[in-house]
């Protein structure tokens, strides 16, 4: 298995997806999370994700190995019980140290493109978030988004006027996309929970953060 694992039993498994790895085979082909299934179960059905994460987002991507696992692992997701934290170090920063965002989320297309907009019209989205550290122009945020939209963090962190590092989509080109999956919890019988370490592209700019590698 290429993927490292960071949790494991004969329901789920939790892998460390790296950044710009696709979770599901794209049209041209490449590489993806799928290609790796069959090195985590030998059964005929499954494994299934649980979950996504964009192809640039890195950490913890949940895996069912029964259809069981599967569905109770979705339910939790979609009734928003999955505890979820995220990573990301973001351009400026927020004034407060702490806070949360109430920003209903619209995808809108515009040819082969889209994005997520702010708007009333949009599903409701709610993000917690905390400042880490604070750098020179940046800053490392803990985000725990209580729901689940499409590109919920990378849209509620631009809308607080910090879009995350590296995101071309709601901030500037540039690097690789600063958004770390860092933490899960399952509150299944028994529980899941993992941790994952942070990305090494993150490294240099969590360090200015005051990240101490652990």
């Amino acid at each position: 298995m290429d993927i490292p694992i960071l949790f494991r039993d004969d329901r789920l498994v939790v892998l460390n997806k790296p950044a710009g790895l696709p979770v599901y085979p794209g049209r041209a082909g490449g590489p993806s999370v799928e290609d790796h299934f069959p090195a985590l179960s030998r059964r005929r059905d499954g494994p299934w994700l649980a979950h996504r994460l964009d192809t640039d987002t890195a950490g913890c991507l949940v895996v069912a190995l029964r259809k069981a696992s599967l569905i109770a692992a979705q339910a939790e997701f979609a009734a928003g019980r999955a505890q979820k934290t995220y990573w990301a170090v973001v351009q400026g920063g927020p004034v407060e140290n702490a806070g949360s965002i109430s920003a209903p989320l619209l995808k809108v297309t515009q040819g082969r493109a889209w994005k997520m907009h702010v708007a009333p019209a949009g599903q409701p989205a709610t993000t917690d978030w905390k400042v880490l550290g604070r750098g020179a122009g940046v800053a490392w945020l803990e985000l725990r988004p209580r729901t689940g939209r499409t590109h919920q963090i990378r849209a509620h962190c631009a809308a607080l006027g910090a879009p995350i590092l590296g995101d071309a989509i709601y901030g500037a080109a540039g690097d690789k996309l600063h958004l770390h999956a860092r933490a899960i919890t399952l509150a299944l019988v028994p529980p899941v929970s993992a941790l994952a370490p942070p990305p090494g592209h993150m490294h240099v700019m969590l360090q200015n953060c005051g990240w101490k590698g652990d």
